[in-house]
């Protein structure tokens, strides 16, 4: 019998390596197995586990982005958000893990007793790590591995980055990893005609040919920033939009507002994002008010749970 060998790392194989196993096999014997490898190779492109629904809140895959809390520590951050009623998180780099470690920080760069402590943290009030941002990934594989490492120990399921100039390194990466990568805009910057990210099309053109795990971290209050409607851009995007940062903006102003007291139409933006079928982390990011922020994030939540109702 033909038995296809695949990696002890990671119980997905890539399409490169069944593509490499198969040549060495004689086609008369591997030719019945063609269509299972076709249905195989399509459904690889997704191939990680969704966010279960029982994090969700009404179907969306809720939490916090942890720089809302970036006055605290990871473990005060976590605190907050599971007193926010949510049941997911995204680590942001440089946040000081604890007061018991105050030398250790979130991010590739930390101790094994560091990892262990964010891994206790997160079981202790019952968060899922989901994402981490917005952090560099460098060209060489090398330094974009250690990052994809570190986020494959937490299980996290979204990388977000601005990192355009690695493009061709995160398409390896996630192949090998099988983690996506979303690019995260910030608002149009007229001094710097250079800064494209907070473009859709931009985003489309970047990622075209590339992995479907690749895509935007579509943040809706930026777009708004940048004069742009966050549900068009949505739709622009469509299949690849892979993780959102939610905020609303305040009206005639640029400054965060608590949900549904701004601009940014997030019910519309949300309604979008069901429409394209997306399905991944929306991170509250509430960059305001920030030594006592955690009711303003419950503005969030219940917003949120108040969709399609």
């Amino acid at each position: 019998m033909l038995r296809l060998q695949f990696p002890q790392r990671f119980q997905i194989p890539t399409l490169d390596s069944l593509r490499l196993q198969l040549s060495s096999i004689p086609p008369m014997k591997w030719f019945p197995l063609l269509p299972a490898i076709v249905v195989f190779s399509a459904s690889a492109l997704y191939a990680a586990a969704p966010i279960a629904a029982d994090l969700r809140t009404n179907g969306y895959a809720l939490g916090t982005q942890s720089y809302t809390f970036k006055q605290f520590t990871f473990e005060e951050a976590c605190a907050k958000t599971a007193s926010a009623g949510l049941k997911t998180t995204e680590l942001f780099p440089g946040q000081k893990i604890s007061a018991a470690l105050p030398t250790e920080k979130t991010g590739p760069g930390v101790s094994a007793e560091g990892l262990a402590a964010i891994k206790d943290i997160l079981k202790k009030n019952g968060l899922q790590a989901v994402a981490i941002g917005v952090i560099g990934i460098p060209k060489d594989e090398e330094g974009a591995r250690k990052v994809f490492a570190f986020a494959k120990e937490l299980e996290i399921k979204v990388i977000n980055t601005e990192s355009t100039e690695s493009i061709d390194t995160i398409d390896k990466m996630v192949k090998e990893f099988d983690i996506k990568v979303g690019y995260h805009n910030h608002p149009q910057r007229p001094d710097k005609p250079d800064y494209k990210v907070w473009d859709p099309n931009y985003i489309i053109e970047l990622t075209k040919d590339k992995d479907a795990r690749i895509g935007s971290c579509a943040d809706l209050g930026h777009w708004t920033n940048s004069g742009l409607s966050a549900a068009d851009c949505v739709r622009i995007l469509k299949g690849r939009v892979v993780s959102s940062h939610i905020k609303d903006i305040q009206m005639g102003g640029t400054k965060v507002v608590r949900a549904g007291e701004g601009r940014a139409n997030l019910g519309e933006a949300l309604k979008a994002l069901k429409e394209v079928g997306f399905d991944g982390p929306i991170s509250i990011e509430h960059e305001a008010n920030w030594e006592d922020n955690v009711g303003d994030v419950v503005s969030y939540v219940d917003f949120v749970k108040k969709q399609g109702k």
